[in-house]
């Protein structure tokens, strides 16, 4: 069947926009992939995005797809094991009551966790815990609560590892597992540096006084579970340097604690298939279409024509100012699919500068990205939830300067890293 270019255009569009929309609502809870995966299909079906075109999609995305499964698999042990509870008593314990001295040790876990395990353990396992420690001793929850939000988005910067927009990044740079590190490194440290100077003003009436300082002693750090991280992170270099997909250090980690844990009952068959989260993995696949179809029919060559050559300090700006505004237009996610092409004809500096957009970038409102959205389903379900204006001013007065500070520690770092 074939379509008018306009009509397709259209089309693509639309479809692209009501799957944001549906993964923004989630009518009656359901997952984005009952509205996402009958979209693509329907964009096939109609010719809109040729069958040979989607499969090449298709198979590009598999890697990313495989390694984001394992992850959450991994993550979702690690709080099996105890690893984020333990955490928790020792932010609790480490605090001494002190609300200033918690929101500093939430954003060393947090930030670590991010870079570590990814952004969606952050959101979702370590912000219960956060909300819970906040609750035992007796402190104001916002600056805590918002420090999980914006560090599962701007601590995402440091590895291939932190963030789906990462690995697709990751894949378009060329770069080393390793030489993608340590070029990130002084653009994360730029951008937490930021976010811990803004909301300790912010909040700064919500950061005095003191909690309870009587808590339960520390749980002792599960060192199964912590070092089967570690390796898992040594095997995402070890692969890197291999020229192996990083999914199968990643799905060795995961095998790695899950033997145990099914055979010790710490979780059954059905758990790792719920952490697994198949509706989701689908929903990137058929939302990955969709850009795709979007992408054919003209949106790339606009995408391509915004984008600055070179790697000037004012390009590289210029490149994350266009990529945050995108991410907050059309979420970050189609937005890194939609800018990776061009960027990557231009060079790795360019890719990182699409990603600092794009991760940093989403702070500024719910839609930006998943992670935000799954934060504030975290916050409704413990009666937590916070107002979107607060949300929002936030947002404004955080968002660029982390992007300009992150912008200037990548141009810097390509000087010094090569």
């Amino acid at each position: 069947m074939t379509v008018p270019s306009f009509v397709a255009e259209t089309l693509a569009v639309m479809l692209l926009v009501a799957t944001l929309v549906w993964a923004v609502a989630r009518p009656r809870g359901w997952p984005e992939a009952v509205f996402a995966v009958p979209a693509a299909a329907l964009l096939l079906v109609l010719g809109v995005l040729p069958l040979s075109q989607a499969g090449a999609e298709a198979r590009s995305l598999a890697p990313t797809i495989g390694f984001l499964a394992a992850v959450l698999v991994l993550a979702d042990l690690c709080d099996r094991y105890g690893l984020f509870e333990a955490a928790g008593t020792w932010m609790a314990t480490g605090s001494r009551g002190k609300p200033v001295a918690l929101l500093g040790l939430v954003f060393v876990v947090a930030s670590v966790v991010t870079a570590v395990l990814g952004l969606d353990a952050t959101v979702l396992l370590l912000t219960p815990v956060v909300l819970t420690t906040v609750a035992r001793l007796r402190l104001r929850a916002k600056p805590h609560a918002y420090a999980c939000t914006h560090l599962a988005n701007s601590a995402s910067l440091l590895l291939p590892v932190s963030n789906l927009t990462n690995l697709l990044a990751f894949r378009a740079s060329g770069l080393s597992f390793a030489r993608f590190g340590a070029t990130m490194a002084l653009p994360w440290l730029a951008a937490i540096a930021v976010e811990w100077t803004v909301l300790r003003r912010f909040f700064a009436t919500d950061l005095v006084g003191r909690g309870e300082t009587e808590v339960a002693p520390p749980l002792p750090i599960p060192v199964f579970a912590s070092a089967v991280v570690a390796l898992t992170l040594v095997g995402f270099f070890v692969a890197s340097v291999l020229h192996v997909n990083p999914a199968f250090a990643a799905l060795g980690g995961a095998v790695t604690l899950a033997l145990p844990a099914l055979l010790r009952r710490r979780a059954k068959v059905r758990d790792i298939g719920l952490a697994l989260d198949v509706p989701f993995l689908a929903f990137v696949l058929a939302l990955g279409l969709v850009v795709k179809a979007v992408s054919l029919h003209g949106l790339s060559s606009l995408v391509v024509h915004l984008m600055p050559n070179g790697t000037s300090l004012g390009s590289l700006l210029l490149v994350a100012a266009i990529a945050a505004v995108l991410a907050n237009l059309i979420n970050n996610l189609p937005a890194v699919l939609l800018l990776l092409p061009a960027a990557a004809a231009a060079g790795p500096g360019v890719v990182l500068a699409v990603l600092i957009g794009v991760n940093a970038g989403p702070n500024l409102t719910y839609v930006g990205s998943l992670a935000t959205l799954l934060w504030r389903r975290v916050l409704r379900q413990r009666g937590e939830e916070l107002p979107i204006s607060e949300f929002l001013r936030l947002g404004v007065v955080t968002v660029a300067p982390v992007l300009v500070a992150s912008t200037v520690a990548l141009w810097v770092s390509l000087r010094l890293v090569g």
